[in-house]
């Protein structure tokens, strides 16, 4: 049920509503994303805004370099009274130089002592394919034209991610960028004791991705589309869809902004989100989109839209073992 309060911004603020997990808990279907590689004050800054305005869900990955920053933006808002930890849900992602089992629990850990928290909500694999840290560079960042694979089954280091679970450094598990082959290798696992919670992939207007999502539902497991609004990634550039006429023509109508349309496509799809941005009347308006909704014809339009165009390909990684997609 959605519901409504005033918030420091002076509009009527909404309360998210929530997607139930498989392994229990309320996750918020509406997020903040930090990835894009910014100047950490601004991280900072849009992690109290978020949480200002009412966000719940805060997205980031050990990969971002941005993890002590989110932190700092979640302690100041715990110690100014704006929410308490329980009130948050936090994901984190693991690394793919952290795929040996014996090494998945120091990936973690190092997340949250970056973040300063005892634990994080739910831990995700962030790519199924491991490779080998470079001593040199230990954040081995995505556009790294030296990336060796590792000799690790990503299923060996879904074992290690369940202990986490049983040591209480994460409350839920889960993947992200892995293609059906490699989610039905997962599900299917001798001896499985903890399903996927999550999957995040990347879909918008012009990658829908829905074959894996059925899937994913099919199987109980929630799915969070990031780059939502088609940007952000190293890939292809692709049009900018919130001037596509199309979705102008849908805003209008609804007296929306075309992002706040996008968005609640998503919503309506079954999707949780994490729509990134450092602007903070740009954070406010993408959370503002439960008071609303798409008719059959408006989400016909928008998904007419699709061209299969990926942005997030993380291409120097595209002819290492278990590479998810065919470019």
């Amino acid at each position: 049920m959605v519901t409504e309060s005033d918030n420091s911004f002076g509009f009527k603020m909404a309360t998210c509503p929530t997607v139930l997990l498989s392994s229990g808990y309320q996750m918020p279907v509406v997020g903040l994303g930090t990835f894009d590689n910014l100047k950490d004050d601004l991280v900072c800054d849009a992690v109290k805004t978020a949480i200002d305005a009412g966000y719940r869900l805060i997205d980031c990955a050990w990969i971002y370099r941005s993890e002590a920053a989110v932190g700092r933006g979640i302690a100041d808002r715990i110690k100014a009274g704006v929410v308490t930890r329980k009130d948050l849900f936090v994901t984190t992602k693991l690394w793919c130089t952290f795929h040996e089992p014996e090494r998945v629990e120091e990936g973690l850990r190092e997340s949250l002592k970056e973040l300063g928290l005892d634990y994080v909500d739910l831990f995700l694999m962030h790519w199924p394919l491991a490779i080998k840290e470079q001593k040199a560079d230990k954040k081995a960042w995505i556009l790294s034209s030296a990336l060796q694979p590792a000799a690790v089954d990503y299923i060996d280091t879904w074992r290690a991610m369940e202990d986490l679970v049983e040591k209480g450094l994460t409350r839920s598990i889960g993947v992200s960028n892995f293609n059906a082959t490699q989610l039905t290798r997962l599900i299917n696992a001798p001896g499985l004791r903890i399903k996927p919670a999550n999957m995040q992939l990347e879909s918008h207007p012009l990658l829908h991705n829905q074959e894996i999502i059925d899937l994913c539902h099919a199987h109980g497991i929630s799915v969070t589309a990031f780059s939502p609004l088609a940007k952000g990634g190293a890939g292809k550039p692709v049009e900018n869809i919130l001037v596509n006429p199309v979705i102008a023509e849908i805003a209008k109508k609804h007296n929306r902004t075309p992002a706040q349309v996008v968005l609640r496509w998503c919503l309506q799809r079954g999707l949780c989100i994490v729509p990134k941005s450092c602007t903070p009347t740009r954070i406010q308006e993408n959370y503002q989109i439960f008071d609303f909704t798409l008719s059959e014809d408006d989400m016909k339009g928008l998904s007419s839209l699709n061209k299969n165009k990926r942005l997030v390909t993380f291409e120097t990684a595209k002819d290492l073992p278990e590479y998810p997609f065919q470019l």
